[in-house]
């Protein structure tokens, strides 16, 4: 019983995508390091080009100085 509850914790943890929106915005919340906000960074994968989102997160994640990614990212996002 007690090996069928961990295989149950396990099961939960892993993430699990039905669609492409999702495996972007999952890719995001680790790009910026911010799993908290995984499905605000889906829903913009819904409404936005995918492309340029990944682009932008990468150029943020490359920069040193920042310290909340995720905030800096959706500054970048909406100034343009």
């Amino acid at each position: 019983m007690d090996k069928y509850l961990e295989t149950l914790k396990k099961r939960a943890q892993e993430s699990k995508v039905y669609s492409f929106h999702q495996l972007v915005g999952l890719d995001l919340a680790k790009i910026l390091e911010d799993e908290g906000h995984k499905s605000l960074y889906m829903k913009l994968a819904k409404t936005k080009s995918p492309a340029r989102l990944l682009k932008l997160a990468k150029e943020v994640a490359e920069r040193k100085n920042v310290k909340n990614k995720g905030a800096y990212f959706m500054k970048l996002l909406y100034d343009e």
